[in-house]
C-alpha cells in the first residue's frame, strides 16, 4: 500500500458519516447549533465517551466557526465520538453479555425465568468490573455451570 493512499477502508467510512450527517433527523436541527453544542449533543448520544481532551479535538475541528455548518467538520466530529475506544468498549461488553443470553441459555436477558435484566446487568457490572476480561470474569463458565443450561442442554 503506498504511503501517499489513505487505507482502503477510510473511504467508505467518511462517506458513511457524510451520508448520517446529511439526513434531517441525526440532531435536531443541528445547523443552528454552536460547533460545541453539536459536539457536546454527540458525546452526550454517545453516554459521554469523550475526554477532555478529546471533546476539545473535536470542537477545534469546527476552526472557530460560530456554527455547525461545516459538513466536513460535522462528519470528522462524528468519526471522532464513534470510533472512541471508550464507546467500543462499553458497546463491545453489551454487546458480549447479550451473546452470552443467546448463545448459552437460548433467550433474551428479560424472558423467564426472568421478568427483568438483572441478571444481564449483574453480568455487565462483572464484566465492567474485570475490564471486559471475560475469562476473569468467570462468565462462560458461569453461564455453562447453571442450571438453566445444564437443564437445557445438558445429560
Amino acid at each position: 500500500m503506498s504511503p501517499n493512499r489513505p487505507h482502503p477502508s477510510i473511504a467508505p467510512r467518511r462517506s458513511a458519516t457524510t451520508a448520517l450527517d446529511y439526513k434531517g433527523n441525526f440532531i435536531d436541527d443541528p445547523i443552528s447549533h454552536f460547533h460545541t453544542q453539536f459536539v457536546d449533543k454527540l458525546n452526550q448520544n454517545a453516554g459521554n465517551v469523550l475526554s477532555t481532551s478529546e471533546r476539545t479535538t473535536a470542537i477545534n475541528l469546527f476552526s472557530g466557526a460560530g456554527d455547525s455548518s461545516n459538513t466536513t467538520a460535522r462528519a470528522q466530529a462524528l468519526r471522532q465520538v464513534a470510533e472512541d475506544q471508550d464507546l467500543f468498549s462499553a458497546e463491545f461488553n453489551r454487546a458480549f453479555v447479550l451473546t452470552e443470553f443467546f448463545g448459552y441459555l437460548r433467550r433474551n436477558p428479560n424472558d423467564p425465568p426472568d421478568s427483568d435484566y438483572t441478571g444481564y446487568d449483574f453480568w455487565l457490572s462483572k464484566l465492567n468490573q474485570f475490564n471486559g476480561d471475560y475469562i476473569g470474569a468467570e462468565m462462560v463458565k458461569a453461564f455453562i455451570a447453571s442450571s438453566e443450561y445444564r437443564q437445557r442442554f445438558g445429560p
